[in-house]
């Protein structure tokens, strides 16, 4: 559906009553040249706005809110649906030169919205789920057509049985769609065969038709399957059953989507009836569209018809949502060869394309952008963490210096000595923390960022190249390549890195996940001992602070004030303890305030006291105690006494 918004806001007078010879003022061109009276809310030759249908306008002798000619603004709005008449490419405002008289216009931009025949659908939960329709009315003709798509291998779209005739279509297998009917002549079946799988959890099309001189079935836009129609027999198709959208009897039904199921020119009202089914869901969303969120780190949420996976296999992630770190724990002379020279790697080289480059011609690919992120974590050094080579002078190295500060190099070509970044705003990235890298070059712009702070950019020389050349391999740990190295880079070969490398990732290229999760890979090559480890989580946001920063910094040569002792290493943090002990008197005081105020409510609202005599234990009686222990006390006559009831 193609809709437009249009506005008109009149004051006094405007769109068609104001006219001296019955023509409206106002009117609007569409496509073409032909003027148009009708306004949104209307319809295509009715000279109405949306309250003269509605019956709803300021004034009711009038079709327009802006024909009312009253001295307030009045508006006119609504949408433009007719798609044979848009785009809107003029408007006319008329009967605006009175002084009192005036006009505002607002036109929307053009929005495009689906067909709901079109987009009519329901998805099928389980093998037994169907929705049931009115007996097809399909005794000479039958023209059915819809598209479906699902990862299942097979399962009937529909089927109409009556005493012995019966139509039929299914997803045969993965690469079969079947049209079958039954008219009193025997069983005829139509098959379209596939090259490429149909259950990628893609859309299809089906269109199948049977009259009384052939049946036809097309799939997608593979060639037609026909069937003549014999001579002689029967013709009329007779069905008393209904109508089975998706399971039919005992037999397996449709898991996935159908949608724009017409049959015979009537679009089926799937969304409507699947409203009430059980196993069957109006639309197509899927669980994607409301849990695909929940796949992290590039991984794809892939459609299941009882929930969702998340295909991590492009991502240095693993584990249900590609969430869990791929690292290994490398000793000293560990190191780790992933060869770029196959087929299938040349493939995912590039991050925004794939293609196929020959084996024989590896040596010519070049990168104009390479992104590189991993996390590393050691107390060793110097190191080399990374190390991309090729087969010209180009290379990548990311070290750590014997200060322990990263730095970056990088060998293009066209310049003497190759470009280092030091990384010196963050000091010993050797503390045995976990850190991450990301690394993205375009063209000669280089983006780096550590951990989550803010990522900082770096410009290549203007002499340098902005390809990097026949990519040959990378290595993690050590680099043991043939030909010339930078010798400088060969003197951080020793004593080698020691420590953990996690979510390497190149690209599209995960090599340390290929070693650990491939058995049998010939790309990879390790010397000595890997071991998976996920040492590499959770890299940390913001560094320990420095001596001269933190203020609860102290040495042992500095002593406490007030004191005569100093610090004991290794012993008990004195602020700690100073704070616990205020913390538990805290605690104390407030305990102590609550048993007060519950005794204090007990004693007022569930006790009382009395004042008993002195001698009580020695009188005979309540009276004589009183009498005794209160020498004042006066005997009352009986005749005195008073006697409450």
């Amino acid at each position: 559906m193609v809709q437009l918004k249009i506005e008109l806001i009149f004051n006094p007078c405007g769109l068609k009553q104001c006219s001296h010879n019955g023509n409206p003022f106002t009117w609007w061109v569409g496509k073409g040249t032909e003027k148009h009276y009708y306004w949104g809310g209307s319809s295509p030759g009715i000279q109405k706005c949306a309250c003269g249908i509605e019956r709803n306008c300021t004034d009711a002798k009038f079709h327009c809110n802006c024909d009312a000619d009253q001295r307030q603004w009045r508006k006119d709005a609504g949408f433009l649906s007719s798609k044979d008449h848009l785009p809107v490419s003029q408007v006319v405002l008329g009967d605006t030169y009175r002084s009192s008289s005036e006009a505002k216009l607002s036109v929307e931009p053009l929005r495009c919205h689906g067909d709901r025949n079109y987009w009519n659908a329901a998805s099928f939960t389980t093998p037994s789920s169907y929705l049931h329709f009115s007996t097809f009315q399909g005794e000479t003709s039958a023209d059915i057509s819809f598209y479906f798509k699902t990862s299942a291998p097979d399962g009937v779209f529909l089927e109409n049985r009556g005493k012995t005739d019966f139509i039929k279509l299914e997803l045969k297998s993965n690469t079969e769609v079947s049209f079958s009917f039954d008219v009193g002549n025997g069983p005829v079946e139509l098959i379209v065969r596939s090259p490429s799988p149909l259950n990628d959890d893609q859309w299809h099309r089906v269109k199948a038709e049977r009259n009384v001189k052939e049946a036809s079935l097309q799939v997608d836009q593979l060639p037609f399957q026909l069937r003549k129609a014999p001579t002689q027999g029967h013709t009329r198709l007779e069905l008393y059953s209904q109508l089975f959208v998706g399971a039919a009897g005992d037999q397996r039904g449709f898991l996935g989507c159908i949608r724009s199921l017409r049959m015979n020119g009537v679009t089926l009202d799937l969304e409507e009836r699947a409203k009430i089914t059980p196993g069957v869901k109006p639309g197509c969303s899927g669980h994607c569209t409301s849990f695909g969120m929940y796949c992290q780190n590039g991984g794809k949420c892939v459609e299941k018809y009882n929930g969702y996976t998340c295909d991590c296999s492009r991502t240095a992630y693993d584990g249900p949502f590609c969430k869990k770190d791929v690292g290994g724990y490398f000793e000293e002379g560990t190191w780790l060869r992933y060869d770029f020279h196959s087929a299938s790697t040349a493939a995912v080289i590039s991050t925004k394309e794939v293609v196929n480059v020959p084996q024989s011609s590896a040596s010519d690919i070049g990168l104009a952008k390479e992104e590189l992120l991993f996390s590393f974590s050691t107390t060793k050094v110097p190191c080399i963490l990374l190390y991309v080579s090729s087969y010209s002078q180009d290379y990548l190295a990311v070290l750590l210096k014997a200060s322990g500060i990263l730095q970056i190099r990088y060998n293009l070509g066209g310049t003497k000595d190759p470009y280092l970044v030091d990384i010196t705003d963050h000091k010993n990235m050797a503390n045995g923390q976990p850190h991450s890298v990301n690394i993205t070059r375009t063209g000669r712009i280089i983006i780096f960022q550590l951990d989550h702070y803010p990522p900082a950019i770096y410009t290549l020389p203007g002499s340098s190249d902005t390809q990097f050349n026949g990519p040959k391999a990378l290595f993690l740990g050590r680099v043991i390549e043939k030909g010339t190295i930078d010798q400088e880079i060969h003197s951080y070969n020793t004593p080698g890195f020691s420590g953990c490398l996690s979510r390497v990732q190149f690209n599209l290229i995960t090599p340390l996940k290929a070693a650990l999760r491939s058995s049998n890979n010939s790309q990879v090559s390790i010397q000595g001992e890997l071991v998976e480890s996920n040492c590499g989580a959770s890299p940390l946001t913001i560094p320990p602070m420095t001596s001269n920063t933190d203020p609860w910094h102290l040495n042992s040569e500095t002593a406490f004030p007030n004191n005569e002792g100093q610090a004991i290493k290794d012993g008990v943090n004195r602020n700690s303890a100073i704070i616990g002990g205020v913390i538990a008197v805290v605690i104390f005081t407030i305990l102590c305030t609550l048993v007060f105020l519950i005794r204090y409510m007990f004693r007022h609202k569930g006790t009382y006291h009395t004042n008993e005599a002195k001698g009580a234990e020695s009188a005979d009686n309540a009276d004589a105690a009183i009498i005794n222990n209160d020498p004042n006390f006066e005997t009352i006559e009986e005749s005195k006494k008073e006697w409450l009831i």
